[in-house]
């Protein structure tokens, strides 16, 4: 790269310039102290002018160089779609007072009635217009489901009306919040369908405390929040394994919080995987249509981005593996019973 192109930024010339004149200023010094050597100069101007030399660089590192690379910071994060709700941070990015007029200007317009109501509105068409092909399907596996029953093929005709069972929990299940028992009716239904494909090479447990029964059926969480899981733990887990296993959807109850804990015996992820993994879990909030959910279809931080914006940041996911030995994916939310305790009820009203 061109010594012109790698100067093209602000911040590149700063810090070029500051190099250079903190080694302009150490040779200045060097030779201040062999001309105080031969006495030519008096040495108590080599020891200032040495003393200048080595506060120049640790003050332009405390006062420049390190508040623009935590600007930087705060701006990635800004950019990944973080919103700031400390003072101290909106401070970090006030490098001048025309920024600081830019970010609040920013914030405002992102936070404004108009511009919440404009996203909410683009998710519903996009949801209304994901709809359609769904519904074709679920009108297309009736139709199987019923040619099979003609055909006296009671295998294909069960197997169609659980998966048809299944769209029709996507489908007309609008809510965004359903019952815990609810959304583990469908996590049967999609396991029944799996078990035509892997037999007896699949088991599913669901435990539970007998006593809080009641109260963790009844509580509300998002939909489509354990079927994804369930769903990544056979491919990423179970099915790579020749001998199958084991699936455990697991609930407890610890004061205000209802802790799911959905886990497999399956040959787990190394480190460095699980690093990442709950690395962007970590992130705050951001656009869930990335090229990795493509892929995946509805991911891990999908999941883990709509309990944010639903119940705040303080709950969530995270998922602990050994390689070799199995995957736990741990989800915290709170226990509520009724839609209108919902801490952002203005995502979905």
């Amino acid at each position: 790269m061109k010594l012109r192109d790698k100067l093209k930024y602000l911040s590149n010339r700063a810090l070029a310039a500051g190099t250079i004149i903190s080694a302009l200023l150490t040779l200045f010094a060097c030779i201040l102290i062999l001309l105080a050597n031969k006495e030519q100069v008096p040495w108590w101007c080599a020891g200032l002018l040495t003393a200048v030399a080595v506060l120049f660089p640790v003050t332009c590192w405390f006062w420049l160089v390190r508040p623009y690379f935590r600007c930087e910071q705060m701006m990635n994060r800004f950019l990944e779609g973080y919103l700031f709700s400390e003072k101290d941070d909106m401070e970090l990015l006030n490098l001048t007072p025309a920024t600081r007029q830019q970010m609040q200007m920013v914030d405002q317009i992102l936070r404004s009635p108009q511009y919440m109501d404009l996203n909410k509105r683009q998710a519903q068409y996009l949801a209304l217009q994901n709809q359609i092909n769904p519904h074709f399907l679920y009108n297309t596996l009736e139709s199987i489901r019923g040619e099979a029953i003609i055909a006296g093929l009671d295998g294909v005709a069960d197997m169609t009306e659980a998966l048809a069972r299944f769209f029709r929990y996507t489908i007309t299940k609008v809510e965004n919040l359903v019952s815990v028992e609810e959304e583990l009716d469908n996590c049967e239904t999609y396991f029944g369908i799996q078990k035509y494909r892997f037999g007896d090479r699949l088991k599913l447990h669901i435990q539970y405390d007998v006593e809080e029964y009641e109260r963790i059926m009844n509580c509300r969480i998002p939909k489509l929040t354990l079927q994804p899981i369930l769903e990544n733990s056979i491919i990423h887990g179970i099915e790579l394994k020749i001998e199958g296993g084991n699936l455990y959807i697991r609930f407890q109850c610890t004061g205000d919080r209802l802790i799911i804990r959905i886990s497999d015996d399956g040959v787990g992820m190394d480190e460095m995987t699980l690093a990442r993994l709950n690395q962007k879990l970590g992130k705050s909030t951001k656009t869930i249509h990335d090229e990795e959910e493509k892929q995946g279809g509805i991911a891990l931080v999908n999941v883990n981005n709509r309990i944010h914006l639903l119940f705040g940041d303080e709950y969530g996911m995270h998922v602990y593996s050994v390689a070799g030995e199995g995957t736990d994916v741990e989800i915290t939310i709170p226990i509520l019973n009724d839609d209108r305790q919902i801490k952002n009820r203005s995502v979905f009203a």
